[in-house]
């Protein structure tokens, strides 16, 4: 077990004042077996009302309305958390199901339906042509291929820091060779499910210690879901090549990018210039006040 302290401060500022409709935040993850919320704190500016409910796919949401008019929106989330990784390495997977082309039973597939279908277009068969170079034998077996891919997108795709922007389609990130987290999450996601996996668009944190050179924190982070039989929902992160990670803390899932954005609403008025400020910082319990 890991406790981790998470501080994700988002700044908005606008020259001229502008007033709030609902904003959407995704930024506190649901209790589970391998997460637990010790702490969490919300501090928002302007003041205005806030509810919480659970969306259609699990996900906790804050529902926040600002009182303006205002020249600025912070929102800042400040959560302890105990996480609790399970070892995929020592998994051993009995089920012939979980082998390529993978097979969902009729139940698991009214459920996965959502995630099986793509929901972006490949007009020109860039994606296609990428995934078909990288499709492995009959009869490999399909964590071993999901592993392969994920090492491969990592491997060779240039990382690009892009704070400001949606994920691009997975198509163009073929043709570009680059792209940042959320593009090699929306790739992945993508690519598999024209292979007939039940795949999801995963945000969350990156825990990266001192030492190591992960690509992604400080920020937050993207990556992919892949429901197997005999182990459920596994994660891959593509940008680290990471399997069933400690170090990924996952916050929200979804069909695609747009439904999973951290922090989504709309303003009034014309705001002339304006400025987005995000950091997040993530580290064990302790280190913030020794480092103060």
């Amino acid at each position: 077990m890991t406790r981790l302290s998470i501080r994700h401060e988002t700044f908005y500022t606008y020259e001229r004042p502008v007033s709030f409709a609902t904003h959407r935040l995704l930024l506190r993850p649901r209790d589970t077996h391998a997460i637990r919320v010790v702490d969490a704190v919300m501090t928002l500016s302007p003041r205005g009302e806030t509810r919480w409910i659970y969306d259609a796919l699990g996900n906790s949401v804050c529902c926040f309305t600002p009182q303006g008019p205002s020249t600025t929106l912070s929102i800042t989330s400040e959560l302890v958390i105990e996480r609790y990784p399970a070892d995929l390495a020592d998994l051993e997977i009995e089920d012939p199901q979980t082998a390529t082309p993978i097979v969902y039973t009729p139940v698991d597939r009214a459920v996965l339906a959502p995630f099986l279908e793509p929901a972006t277009a490949d007009a020109d068969g860039d994606l296609l042509k990428w995934l078909r170079n990288h499709i492995g034998g009959a009869h490999e077996p399909a964590l071993e291929f999901l592993l392969r891919l994920n090492q491969t997108i990592h491997d060779t795709f240039e990382y690009q820091g892009r704070d400001l922007g949606a994920a691009q389609e997975p198509s163009h990130t073929v043709k570009l060779g680059a792209g940042t987290c959320r593009d090699f999450a929306w790739l992945m996601v993508e690519a598999l499910r024209r292979l007939g996996y039940a795949a999801r668009f995963v945000t969350g944190y990156l825990y990266s210690p001192a030492h190591s050179a992960m690509r992604g924190a400080g920020a937050t982070h993207a990556w992919c879901e892949v429901f197997l039989p005999d182990l459920g929902w596994t994660e891959f992160d593509p940008t680290n090549a990471l399997a069933e990670s400690g170090d990924l803390i996952p916050v929200a899932m979804a069909r695609t990018p747009q439904e999973a954005a951290p922090i989504s609403g709309s303003i009034y008025g014309d705001p002339g210039a304006t400025n987005l400020s995000v950091h997040v910082d993530v580290r064990p319990v302790g280190s913030l006040q020794a480092a103060a």
